[in-house]
């Protein structure tokens, strides 16, 4: 039995959860789903949340890891976090129809790593090993670019010319780690350039800002999101530094009440691909168990819209399909503004 001390409050981050591109991405495979029937193949888990790529795999989408695997002239979507260059040539081989979901702040960072790479610069990406973002972004400029996964590998990392030199980051990295190794890096080489705007995206800076002010109000936080999601690890992580208990949670099954115990104050948040209806069988179990009022901390709004790619949206228009998709972005695009 659940001990704690009432009146208790529940507290809900804002913002939260699914985040532009996340949104687009999802709706490009269920209307790549409505036009083409199934299966339609994704490279990847289109967004990393289980709950996400199950309903899609109900509704006919299969997820694979090598483009190698897909039938000849079949529909392929790439998955939010982008591919390397070989995909795409690997897609053109087959006769795949393709229709590319990378987030657009994604892409960005791809087309920097392309433009600083035929400048002549060196590379360095500040990112995750093994993460399927990093891996395309590295595969855009081959022997150019190296990877800093740490501070410690900033401070013996070499360069071959330090007088041009670039830093690049992974879209969903906590931005105190990525601060720390930029200092690194920037002590060791005084001329190391960085892009105009930031890589790391909106969705991902804001929900570490709010989950900061989650911490100074709650001493226990619930992240709700799954083990694969690196921006939802990174939320957990920021939660802890900021000194809250937390814990990543996929679903409410997950929670084990010792962790309440003993405080005031619970702060729930989600990450970027974690859907809202999970979240709110997440907040409804809390409640449950703690009998606590629920409020909602909005540390800021946020106004993003990105567009569907333009092949799918042609098509869809062209059939008169995916209604009902359609109309749910040109009113989120009449209500929100872009991010270049």
């Amino acid at each position: 039995m659940l001990a704690c001390i009432l009146p208790m409050k529940i507290i809900l981050a804002k913002p939260r959860g699914f985040c532009a591109g996340v949104d687009r991405a999802i709706d490009t495979v269920e209307l790549a789903l409505e036009l083409f029937g199934k299966p339609v193949y994704v490279k990847h888990q289109i967004v990393h949340n289980t709950h996400v790529v199950a309903a899609l795999e109900a509704k006919g989408a299969i997820f694979v890891e090598s483009v190698l695997e897909i039938p000849k002239k079949s529909v392929l979507v790439f998955s939010a976090h982008g591919v390397p260059p070989e995909a795409w040539q690997q897609a053109r081989a087959r006769e795949l129809e393709v229709i590319d979901a990378t987030c657009p702040l994604v892409t960005r960072v791809h087309f920097e790593a392309k433009n600083f790479s035929r400048k002549g610069y060196d590379i360095l990406l500040i990112g995750h090993r093994g993460h399927v973002e990093v891996v395309g972004t590295m595969g855009e400029a081959p022997g150019k670019i190296q990877l800093v996964n740490d501070v410690n590998e900033a401070k013996k990392i070499q360069v071959n010319n330090p007088d041009k030199l670039v830093v690049l980051s992974q879209t969903t990295l906590s931005l105190d780690d990525t601060a720390e190794i930029l200092e690194v890096l920037k002590s060791r080489f005084p001329k190391l350039e960085t892009p105009p705007k930031g890589d790391i995206c909106y969705a991902t800076t804001n929900r570490q800002a709010a989950v900061k002010a989650l911490a100074s109000r709650a001493q226990v936080i619930l992240v709700v999101g799954s083990k694969e999601s690196s921006n939802a690890n990174r939320l957990r992580e920021v939660a802890e530094v900021a000194g809250a208990r937390s814990w990543l949670i996929n679903d409410p099954g997950e929670i084990k009440t010792e962790w309440l115990e003993g405080a005031e104050s619970i702060g729930i948040t989600s990450g970027a691909s974690t859907p809202e209806d999970i979240f709110e069988t997440v907040v409804a179990t809390v409640q449950r168990l703690t009998k606590g009022e629920v409020v909602e901390l909005e540390h800021l709004r946020e106004g993003v819209w990105f567009a569907l790619p333009e092949t799918i949206l042609k098509s869809a228009k062209d059939k008169n399909l995916g209604g009902a998709i359609l109309k749910k972005h040109e009113i989120a695009k009449q209500a929100k503004m872009t991010v270049n």
